[in-house]
């Protein structure tokens, strides 16, 4: 993968025609393109979370090969940070001093939206769309330019899954196998909002490192602890190997997978299928493999823009409609900023949604944000693991 990946083709220069002079000044804008950045780990242990970008940059291939939005082309530079936090870093200040882009979209990673954060803040770059459903970022005194991609928050989703276990078993203890960040932080904080007082006697949580070969002694020491529900609250690469490791030492908890780790290619397949069978997670999306979206038109949308913008797309990873959903959430946030791009209006756009339904999303669920609401969506439905795909269950709810 190249470290630089750009959406909009080659870099322009000015137009002869003039630009409205809001647009000529400002970083990233001129009068035919809209510049912007991101990094992704193209490299890594999560490697496989670089998709995410490869879809952003099809999905404005796609805008671009529309004309645009509001006439100039979307410019999505994509660097390679390799899913290191220093690396992120170094890559950010080159988009934001050096490719002189508007503002931040879609980076990827908890650890690494952090990392930029002050760093953006002082150079008043927004930060729209992250990648990562950490909570901390719907705070606006903490981070007053950074907005959530188009997902619901992790210690949200957490709350789900520790209730419906509550109400299969009232006294139900919990094992969790969390990354040692703030992503894994996200799912104990969640269960702690439902279990209260009996947070510390019910819940036992075994971490890993990113740079871990396996969690294998994790999974073998949450094992011990007789817990009655499993929360797996892990990236794709170690989610598999949780899945699996369950598996072949024949544990069966009510078992709750992360949303971020849902996918076919990566996950359920490497697991094998047999051993996910009952794995319950949730979903803001829709599935393209579930047969009640064949007729829909908003999936057959989306089937047309991967046969022609990522022929190559595994069609089964639902990192490529997330991609779409933030391409298409970022796109209009940029239409409703009309000709006036500066940053301010930019981000004042971005907190200004208001029930925005997007295609691909699941009836129901729609994008909201504003001053003070960081959290774009904030509703998911159950689903579990079939064996074959993944089928939803019961209501969308609310994760608050």
């Amino acid at each position: 993968m190249r470290s630089a990946i750009v959406a909009a083709g080659l870099y322009v220069v000015w137009s002869v025609l003039a630009a409205p002079a809001v647009a000529e000044d400002e970083p990233g804008i001129t009068a035919t393109e809209i510049r912007i950045g991101q990094t992704m780990p193209y490299s890594g242990p999560v490697s496989a979370f670089g998709i995410l970008g490869r879809g952003e940059v099809a999905y404005f291939k796609m805008v671009n090969d529309r004309g645009g939005v509001n006439g100039r082309k979307v410019n999505l530079l994509s660097l390679d940070d390799s899913y290191v936090p220093p690396k992120t870093v170094e890559q950010t200040r080159r988009l934001v001093e050096s490719d002189d882009v508007s503002f931040i979209f879609s980076t990827m990673g908890t650890a690494h939206n952090t990392a930029i954060a002050k760093y953006l803040q002082g150079k008043k770059v927004p930060q729209l769309f992250v990648a990562s459903g950490a909570s901390k970022f719907g705070d606006p005194a903490q981070f007053p330019l950074t907005l959530m991609g188009v997902m619901a928050p992790f210690r949200n989703e957490a709350r789900m899954y520790a209730r419906y276990a509550l109400q299969k078993k009232a006294d139900a203890t919990f094992a969790v196998l969390a990354q040692n960040d703030d992503f894994g932080r996200d799912y104990l904080a969640g269960l702690k909002d439902v279990l209260g007082d009996r947070f510390e006697t019910a819940v036992t949580a075994a971490t890993y490192e990113t740079t871990e070969p396996t969690v294998d002694s994790q999974i073998v020491k949450l094992k011990s602890t007789g817990a009655d529900a499993l929360v797996i609250a892990a990236t794709p690469k170690f989610a598999a190997q949780a899945i699996r490791k369950t598996y072949e030492i024949n544990w069966r908890p009510m078992t709750f997978l992360t949303n971020v780790s849902v996918w076919m290619s990566s996950v359920m397949e490497p697991a094998g299928l047999d051993a996910g069978t009952g794995i319950i997670s949730s979903a803001y999306v829709k599935d393209p493999l579930d047969p009640a979206w064949a007729d829909d038109p908003g999936v057959k949308g989306w089937r047309d823009y991967m046969a022609k913008y990522v022929p190559d797309g595994d069609v089964r990873d639902s990192n490529y409609v997330n991609s779409y959903n933030n391409g298409m959430a970022l796109e209009h946030v940029l239409k409703a900023a009309g000709n006036d791009l500066s940053r301010e209006n930019i981000l004042r756009q971005a907190l200004s949604i208001k029930d925005l339904e997007l295609p691909m999303l699941l009836p129901g669920i729609k994008v909201n944000t504003g001053e003070s609401d960081h959290l774009p969506v904030e509703q998911l439905q159950f689903m579990h693991f079939t064996g074959k795909r993944w089928e939803r269950f019961g209501e969308v709810l609310s994760t608050k």
